[in-house]
């Protein structure tokens, strides 16, 4: 498997001391084909590590799978020549497939977008299993303003390359129960959701995703199908995303930076 930085040749220009060469690190970005029942249902751009976590992960949000049984196996396969690691095949009982049927993807997923390719609007609103609403979780506001350094210590990748995207799942008391990291920050929630599935946690009630950057309709989206209440990023967030998580009763805060964030929906649990 490819490894999650990689190292480039470059030139450094520097208007005052010249050019010179000098390597840099890079986070590898490759794309995973995810095939159910040997069927192909999406690509998306990732970095490379935790694909198996990935892939549950994107099936959850897909409205694939929740429960432990609702997938039955995972395994990596060989495109038309050798495995080169980038294609994983996921055994899903009958009432997934009809399901992925519905929200068959046909173009690539791209890093920055993780909806993409939809066969119509209508699939995007996926209905969760999981009641977010009634989670009667509170967080103190001083925990939640010390997610995002919490979240950029665990930050390993970003740290060699900083091209990379971070999620975290948090505890109500600021413990850090799981960071994943990808180029792509849907690919990232996805990880910690996938991570939380692979270990038969789902729902996460009383949890907290805080994630590197802004929060997107997808992220909103990705938190209720896995039962998080309360969902914090650092930058800002969309209408869109504002909108569904009133909808969806999630507590959604933004521009989470040092001792100050922005409340927008569901303020109600913070303490």
């Amino acid at each position: 498997m490819t490894k999650a930085v990689q190292r480039r040749r470059l030139t450094r220009v520097d208007i005052v001391e010249g050019s010179r060469p000098r390597h840099d690190s890079l986070a590898t970005e490759e794309p995973l084909e995810i095939r159910l029942g040997g069927k192909a249902f999406a690509v998306t751009m990732r970095t490379p590590g935790d694909d198996f976590d990935l892939v549950a992960g994107f099936c959850v949000s897909e409205g694939i799978a929740a429960g432990p049984d609702d997938l039955q196996a995972m395994r990596y396969c060989a495109g038309e020549q050798e495995n080169t690691y980038n294609i994983i095949d996921v055994a899903v009982p009958p009432a997934g497939a009809v399901v992925a049927a519905v929200r068959e993807r046909h173009v690539y997923t791209s890093s920055s977008c993780g909806v993409c390719g939809l066969a119509s609007i209508d699939a995007v609103a996926t209905t969760s299993r999981f009641e977010v609403a009634t989670d009667d979780v509170r967080v103190d506001i001083n925990v939640l303003a010390a997610l995002p350094d919490g979240l950029r210590e665990q930050q390993r990748v970003f740290e060699s390359t900083g091209g990379v995207h971070a999620a975290g799942l948090f505890a109500a008391d600021g413990t850090a129960l799981c960071v994943r990291e990808d180029v792509g920050r849907h690919n990232a929630v996805d990880k910690v959701v996938g991570w939380a599935w692979r270990e038969n946690r789902l729902p996460l009630p009383g949890t907290v995703l805080q994630v590197s950057g802004r929060a997107s309709f997808e992220l909103v989206q990705k938190a209720a199908m896995a039962g998080i209440p309360v969902l914090a990023a650092v930058s800002a967030p969309s209408s869109l995303a504002v909108d569904l998580a009133e909808r969806s009763g999630i507590t959604l805060v933004g521009f989470s930076r040092g001792s100050s964030f922005n409340v927008y929906a569901h303020g109600e649990r913070l303490t």
